[in-house]
C-alpha cells in the first residue's frame, strides 16, 4: 500500500481541481474532507471565476471562501434560470401618489450571502417627495416631508449612505440615506440641471451642468460650491462621469458645438488656479455616449459624420499629462464605424467590457465591437425599449409592452457573447401602461411601472439563494460543468 499523502501535499494536488470535483473529493474520507475546507483553495476558484473578487472594497463579511463560492453559484443559476416563485419573489410596491421620474439604487453592489445584506433603492416623484424602499421586504423605510416642487433627479452616493436630489425648478438637496435627514440645499436660478455624482477617495462631489451653460462643483454634502466653468452659453447640457470618477463628458444637446471632456480632479482647483482641465473632441452633432467600462479611459460617442447625415460611432482613449504646474489633456481616435441606414437612430446606448456597445432602437437591442462588427440583435419586446441597464454580469431592458427582459452574459469567448434568458412581467395591461426605468444590483433588479391612473408603483424581483450548506453541493453539482471555473 502506498504512502498516504500529506495535508500540504493534497491541498497542491487539490489547487488543481474545479469546485464539483473539491465537492467529491471531500466524501473520500475525513482527512480529504478536511483539507478540501480549506479558505485559500476556494480563494483561488473565487478569484479565478469572478474579477470582482479582486477588488480590495470587497466585503466578505461573516462568509467562509467556499460558502461565498457556493451561494454566488447559485445565484447565477436563479438569475439565468427566472423561474417565477423557485427562483425569485416579486413584490408590488406602492406608495407614490404621482409619477416616479427617477430611481437609484442606495444599498452598495455588494455579493454578501451572510443574511445583512438588503437592496434599497431610493426614487424621486412628482408628487413632491423622496422616498426609500427596503426591495426584499416590500416596504417603505423612509418618506421626506413635502417638498416646495415636483423632483426630477435622484443622485445617490451608496458609500456615503447620501443621496442628493433635484426639483423641477433647479433646487438641490442631500439627504442622509439611512434615515431621510435633510443634510443640505443649494438653489440654482434655473431649470432642472444635468447632475452627476463624482465620489472620489479625496471626498465627495456633485457636477451640475446648469441650463445657462455652467458647470459647478459642489462639495457634499455641505453643497458648497467649488468651482464653476463656462461650458456653452445659454444650451442645455447632457453630463456623463466616467466610472472611475477621473473623467466627465458634457455634450451641448441640439446643437453643432463640439462636445467636451473634463479631467475631474483639476475642477477642485480654487477659481484663481489654471482653468479646468479638458479638451474638445473633433465631432460634432452628438447624440449619445457612453464610457467602456474595462476601460475606464476610453469613451464612445454617437455623433453625425462630416456632412452631417449619417450617424456614426466614435471612441476616443483620453489621457492626462501632468506637468509641474499643469494638466494637458489629449483625445486619441481609437475606433470609428457607421451604424447601418436601415437602423432607427439609437435613442439609448451603454458600454460593456472592454470593446461591446449596446444600442436601443425603437424596441430592438443591437450588439457591436467599437470597431462596428455586429455581434447580436435582440427583437424580444413589442414595444419601444425604455430603459437599458447593464453590469458585467446582466443586461436588463424594460418596455412600454409591460415587461423587463432579462439577458445573461457568457464571458468564455474572447468577445462576450449575450444570451436571452426570460422575461420579468409587470401588472396587467388593465391597470399598467408599461415599465419607464429598471436597474439592478447583484441580488435584485427594480422596474418603475407606470399606472394607468398616471402615478408609479416600484416592482421588484429579489432572487433567492439558500444559505444552508446541505443544499450547496445539489446547487453546484447541477450548475457546472467542466472547465466552467
Amino acid at each position: 500500500m502506498g504512502r498516504q499523502l500529506g495535508a500540504d501535499e493534497l491541498a497542491l494536488v487539490f489547487s488543481f481541481l474545479g469546485a464539483r470535483d473539491l465537492l467529491c473529493a471531500a466524501q473520500v474520507n475525513k482527512a480529504w474532507s478536511e483539507v478540501s475546507r480549506t479558505s485559500e483553495l476556494w480563494r483561488q476558484l473565487c478569484l479565478r471565476r469572478w474579477s470582482s473578487c479582486k477588488a480590495s472594497q470587497m466585503v466578505l463579511g461573516t462568509q467562509t471562501w467556499k460558502q461565498y463560492y457556493l451561494c454566488r453559484s447559485e445565484l447565477e443559476f436563479r438569475v439565468e434560470s427566472g423561474r417565477p416563485g423557485k427562483d425569485f419573489t416579486c413584490k408590488a410596491i406602492a406608495g407614490h401618489t404621482g409619477q416616479i421620474d427617477k430611481l437609484a439604487y442606495i444599498s452598495t453592489n455588494e455579493y454578501r450571502f451572510d443574511g445583512r445584506a438588503k437592496s434599497v433603492v431610493c426614487t424621486v416623484s412628482s408628487d413632491c417627495t423622496v422616498r426609500a424602499w427596503d426591495l426584499n421586504e416590500g416596504v417603505e423605510i423612509w418618506c421626506s416631508p413635502l417638498q416646495p416642487a415636483p423632483l426630477v433627479n435622484v443622485v445617490p452616493y451608496p458609500q456615503r449612505q447620501l443621496v442628493a436630489t433635484v426639483d423641477e425648478q433647479g433646487l438641490i438637496k442631500v439627504w442622509k440615506a439611512e434615515t431621510g435627514q435633510e443634510c443640505a440645499s443649494f438653489c440654482l436660478p434655473s431649470s432642472p440641471p444635468a447632475v452627476e455624482a463624482c465620489d472620489r477617495q479625496e471626498g465627495a462631489l456633485l457636477l451640475v451642468a446648469c441650463a445657462e451653460g455652467n458647470l459647478c462643483t459642489l462639495t457634499v454634502p455641505q453643497l458648497q460650491v467649488v468651482s464653476s466653468v463656462t461650458l456653452f452659453p445659454n444650451i442645455p447640457v447632457s453630463l456623463f462621469c466616467s466610472p472611475d470618477r477621473q473623467w466627465a463628458f458634457a455634450s451641448p444637446q441640439d446643437s453643432d458645438l463640439n462636445p467636451k471632456v473634463f479631467y475631474t480632479p483639476s475642477l477642485q482647483c480654487p477659481p484663481d488656479a489654471e482653468p479646468p482641465a479638458s479638451t474638445t473632441l473633433p465631432i460634432h452633432l452628438s447624440s449619445r455616449a457612453c464610457w467602456v467600462p474595462d476601460k475606464a479611459a476610453r469613451l464612445a460617442v454617437m455623433h453625425r459624420d462630416a456632412n452631417g447625415v449619417q450617424l456614426v460611432v466614435t471612441t476616443f482613449e483620453l489621457r492626462a499629462s501632468k506637468s509641474r504646474d499643469r494638466v494637458d489633456v489629449q483625445a486619441q481616435q481609437v475606433a470609428s464605424f457607421p451604424l447601418p441606414d436601415t437602423m432607427m437612430p439609437p435613442h439609448l446606448m451603454q458600454g460593456h467590457s472592454s470593446q461591446v456597445i449596446l444600442l436601443a432602437s425603437s424596441s430592438e437591442l443591437v450588439l457591436f465591437t467599437t470597431h462596428g462588427l455586429q455581434l447580436a440583435a435582440f427583437q424580444d419586446h413589442q414595444k419601444p425599449i425604455t430603459s437599458l441597464w447593464v453590469d458585467p454580469d446582466r443586461v436588463i431592458t424594460s418596455s412600454f409592452d409591460l415587461s423587463l427582459r432579462v439577458y445573461v452574459w457568457n464571458k468564455e469567448n474572447k468577445i462576450p457573447v449575450l444570451k436571452s434568458c426570460y422575461h420579468l412581467h409587470g401588472g396587467s395591461h388593465r391597470w399598467g401602461r408599461g415599465f419607464t426605468h429598471v436597474e439592478s444590483d447583484s441580488m435584485s433588479i427594480v422596474g418603475v411601472e407606470v399606472r394607468s391612473t398616471g402615478g408609479g408603483i416600484l416592482r421588484s424581483y429579489c432572487f433567492r439563494v439558500q444559505r444552508e450548506q446541505a443544499a450547496w453541493p445539489l446547487r453546484i453539482d447541477s450548475r457546472c460543468s467542466p472547465g466552467r471555473e
